[in-house]
């Protein structure tokens, strides 16, 4: 090998041993199950508090500056609730179900996409709906708090063409 190629396969090696972004992956551990599942269940209390217009329990797992993009606007988590307390009192009502969460742990920050299977019924009946949907967390004094959500409405399908 010329003296020549060495030099460049070294100068690759080393770059890519002191990339901040391997040192740290080889520093750290895998995510437990556990935990992942806390981040599971602390989205999963948006959507319970929801459904109870309960703003403390929406509060409690909440980070300061929470914001989320729902229906194409920017909602904060009073602004987001008071909208679904207005859908209830309007005779909306929600069902959420967390289905196939893919959640990934950095150190103190966490982030999860998943697809949430649900139902909206209202005076005209009940519609299956999906939505695509993420969030950021944050461990904030040992407990995961949301600091940021998105959701997308899957649109229904098209009926087929005869």
């Amino acid at each position: 090998m010329s003296l020549c190629r060495r030099l460049a396969l070294t100068s690759v090696f080393i770059a890519l041993v002191s990339s901040p972004t391997i040192s740290h992956a080889k520093g750290q551990k895998a995510p437990t199950a556990a935990e992942q599942e806390k981040i599971v269940a602390t989205v999963g209390t948006i959507f319970t508090s929801a459904l109870t217009d309960d703003f403390a329990k929406f509060d409690s797992v909440i980070a300061p500056g929470f914001y989320i993009y729902d229906g194409g606007a920017r909602f904060n988590g009073d602004s987001i609730l008071n909208f679904i307390k207005a859908q209830h009192a309007a005779g909306k009502r929600y069902e959420w179900n967390i289905t196939e969460p893919d959640v990934h742990i950095d150190g103190n920050t966490a982030w999860m996409a998943y697809v949430n299977k649900g139902k909206i019924t209202d005076a005209s009946g009940t519609v299956d709906q999906r939505w695509l949907e993420s969030a950021v967390l944050q461990k904030q004094k040992g407990e995961w708090k949301i600091v940021f959500m998105h959701s997308t409405r899957v649109p229904p399908a098209a009926a087929p063409k005869s």
